[in-house]
């Protein structure tokens, strides 16, 4: 049995394959033993890379893309997510929502995590014609501490993971008026990624891992519904199981978990975002942040 360690910037829902992989045996039949760790703080993922605690690291794409052509070399392999599964949940919200609705409001973006609930929202806007300066955004506090503050009062709108916002809903302070998954569009999200160096020395190893991961992602929507809800109640005992399942359908039925391929438009666009969001002096290339050959066959 080969050994193959994860350091993860999170315990989430969005991870399902994995956890499917892992528990159903799909690793093991593959001759692999892996482990897996969430770090907090997430940037533990970088450290654990960097001492070979961990051989690749599970977390945003905008990662390796803003340490691309620094000395920290970093090359993404394949990836767990197809699209970014964040939701906006609105104060008093129009029965339609477009971007435009956000102008001169203030919409609170968790940031202790990473830049991702802002730089998304912010591309997305731009997108549709809206500059996001016109919006005033709350960044860089947690994701409990922004909850509790909107439920208090504080900002119109706020981004969340999708279960999240699906609690924040259920508990009538607002609707969910977007959800990425339904108007986002195609943009890789979570990303395994190892350092360079180190590539060709796992190379075997992470092509089987690969295979293990799409493995799952095809099994997942036939997979026994018991089988699935003891992974929610043993990662998330806290958590309301209704909504987890309300959340893991909605997953299931987007693109989220379409493919282990990262699809190279979609790479550039969330690269141009983070360029637009001044978070890269330029854009990388899909070419630059990947090694193709893992995720060839599952084109």
């Amino acid at each position: 049995m080969d050994t193959l360690t994860i350091s993860a910037t999170a315990n989430g829902l969005n991870y399902l394959p994995e956890y499917l992989a892992d528990t159903t045996g799909v690793f093991a039949d593959a001759g692999l033993e892996v482990t897996a760790v969430a770090c907090d703080p997430w940037t533990g993922v970088l450290d654990d890379l960097e001492s070979g605690a961990a051989d690749i690291a599970l977390g945003g794409l905008w990662v390796p893309g803003m340490y691309a052509g620094t000395p920290r070399d970093l090359t993404v392999v394949c990836q767990l997510n197809h699209q970014a599964p964040k939701a906006i949940v609105h104060r008093g919200a129009p029965r339609s929502f477009t971007f435009d609705d956000l102008r001169g409001e203030v919409v609170l973006a968790p940031g202790i995590g990473g830049s991702a609930p802002y730089a998304v929202t912010a591309g997305l806007a731009r997108e549709s014609g809206v500059d996001p300066s016109g919006i005033t955004f709350l960044r860089d506090l947690s994701t409990p501490m922004f909850v509790e503050l909107f439920h208090a009062g504080l900002g119109d709108a706020i981004v969340l993971d999708l279960v999240t916002a699906l609690e924040v809903e259920a508990t009538g302070v607002g609707p969910i008026v977007f959800r990425n998954l339904d108007g986002g569009g195609v943009m890789p999200n979570s990303v395994y990624y190892a350092r360079t160096d180190r590539v060709d020395e796992l190379r075997d190893r992470l092509t089987r891992f690969t295979a293990c991961i799409d493995a799952a992602m095809t099994a997942l929507p036939g997979t026994p519904a018991d089988v699935v809800e003891s992974i929610l109640t043993t990662r998330w005992p806290s958590r309301d199981l209704a909504i987890l399942r309300d959340a893991v359908a909605a997953m299931t039925a987007s693109e989220l978990w379409s493919t282990v391929a990262i699809d190279p438009a979609g790479s550039d666009r969330w690269m141009r975002m983070i360029a637009e969001a001044s978070m890269v002096s330029r854009a990388p290339r899909y070419d630059e942040l990947t090694d193709d050959s893992f995720m060839k066959a599952f084109r």
